[in-house]
């Protein structure tokens, strides 16, 4: 390799290619990152394809581990740099919908074919600038189009999360599913079941990206695999909402318009909690005979219990679940805001997850009726929260109440919450303030003993 170090992957991807080639190998840029670098994007990762073997692979770059070593697979390191390098196979077998069984180390057309879709199929020699298009992937790339390499049924059996990843790559990319295509994906999307959880977890992470989530929901509908992966969801579409609050239609609408508002550097939570923030919507629906509204009483407490579940079922991690599930719960009350006590307002907008759960109400209103009143107070009533950093942290803890002569126990613990609710409300402004308060509030309450 070259004595500089690579300053970028794709530097880094192209000294991978020309050491292969130094060594006698045949070496090309596969997959997406031909895809992306001929729709002119910046590729997020590299893979190459030799006929190099993985041991000579190894043999030739200093720092490598060995991934995938019965499917030829090895990533080459440098300088947090990495590249994946496997070797050119052929496969056959696949019994159980994800993995095959045989797997034959061959040419670089073999290779090309046993690939899932005719845009993920090209092979692209950088050195020499060269294309090579086995499948008619370079046709299919200018006419937007997502094809299946081969019969869709066939390509589609030997891996059923394609079925996931073409409705996520026509989002992605803004293409269009080629209608055979599409017709075995509606055909199968029952087969997604047989796939683990955490996989379908991070394609639809990837689906739910902005700009093209709202395109990535619909397509999921679309295409019946809603149903399969988030039939809580695939529920919204028939649940009717008062036009009064909801000009927009049905609560998939809603939810269609909201992720169509998400920002382009969305926090990885936030298309969570638009999709989950209703999601009890039909199960809560009810309609006064009087006035012929419809009511969702209690839906965000039972959306939070129900969002909690689906995330766990996919597999979501602890932390992320907690912090989206605040921002269903809690969606509900920023209605509110205005009518708050100071206090009540504070505590709102101290909650670590406000910056969530503000964003949510934003897309909310965005994506019904339009205002953004309360949005815009609740961002002036923020903004003077951070000029008044002393109500961050409460004015006594635990410890200086037992210094005071409280015992540990819920009367402590009930004079502290009065304690910050006093401070928010600024009713209490200073640490000393506080002592006194709870020196005056231990005479006349006595000692702070349990009984």
């Amino acid at each position: 390799m070259h004595a500089e170090p690579a300053n970028s992957l794709r530097e880094f991807s192209l000294q991978v290619v020309e050491r292969l080639q130094q060594s006698g190998r045949a070496a090309f840029w596969v997959g997406g990152c031909v895809r992306d670098f001929l729709l002119g994007r910046e590729p997020g990762d590299y893979d190459v394809a030799t006929d190099a073997l993985p041991e000579e692979v190894e043999k030739l770059f200093p720092h490598t581990v060995a991934v995938g070593r019965k499917f030829g697979v090895v990533v080459v390191l440098e300088q947090g740099l990495q590249v994946q390098v496997a070797t050119f196979r052929a496969e056959a077998d696949y019994r159980d919908g994800r993995h095959p069984e045989t797997v034959a180390f061959g040419g670089a057309e073999a290779d090309a074919l046993r690939r899932d879709f005719t845009v993920n199929g090209l092979f692209y020699e950088p050195i020499a600038g060269k294309l090579y298009d086995w499948v008619r992937g370079e046709q299919d790339l200018r006419a937007k189009i997502i094809r299946t390499i081969g019969l869709p049924a066939q390509r589609f059996g030997e891996d059923h999360l394609r079925l996931l990843r073409a409705v996520r790559l026509a989002a992605q990319l803004g293409f269009e599913i080629e209608p055979e295509t599409f017709a075995a994906v509606k055909s199968l999307a029952a087969k997604i079941q047989a796939i683990s959880a955490e996989r379908i977890r991070e394609e639809l992470i990837r689906l739910f990206r902005p700009p093209h989530a709202a395109r990535g929901l619909e397509l999921l509908r679309e295409s019946g695999l809603l149903e399969q992966v988030l039939p809580e969801i695939a529920a919204t579409a028939l649940c009717a909402q008062s036009p009064e609050f909801h000009p927009e239609g049905n609560v998939f609408q809603h939810l269609k318009l909201m992720l169509s508002q998400l920002p382009p550097q969305a926090h990885p939570s936030l298309p969570w909690a638009v999709l989950l923030h209703d999601v009890a919507k039909p199960l809560t629906a009810s309609t006064d005979p009087a006035s012929g509204a419809i009511h969702f009483y209690g839906h965000e407490k039972l959306g939070a219990e129900m969002g909690q579940s689906i995330l766990e079922r996919l597999r979501f991690p602890r932390r992320q679940i907690e912090e989206i599930m605040v921002a269903v719960r809690c969606h509900m009350q920023f209605k509110d805001a205005p009518r708050m006590r100071k206090s009540t307002l504070r505590s709102l907008l101290l909650r670590p997850t406000f910056p969530l759960e503000l964003e949510l109400h934003r897309l909310d209103c965005l994506g019904s009726h339009g205002r953004l009143d309360i949005f815009d107070f609740l961002v002036e009533q923020a903004r003077a929260l951070e000029n008044q950093p002393q109500i961050r942290p409460p004015l006594l803890k635990g410890d200086d109440l037992i210094r005071l002569g409280m015992k540990p126990g819920p009367r402590m613990g009930a004079m502290l919450a009065e304690l910050r609710e006093k401070q928010l409300q600024d009713e209490l402004k200073t640490s000393q303030d506080a002592r006194q308060w709870v020196a005056a509030q231990l005479q006349v309450r006595g000692d702070g003993t349990e009984e």
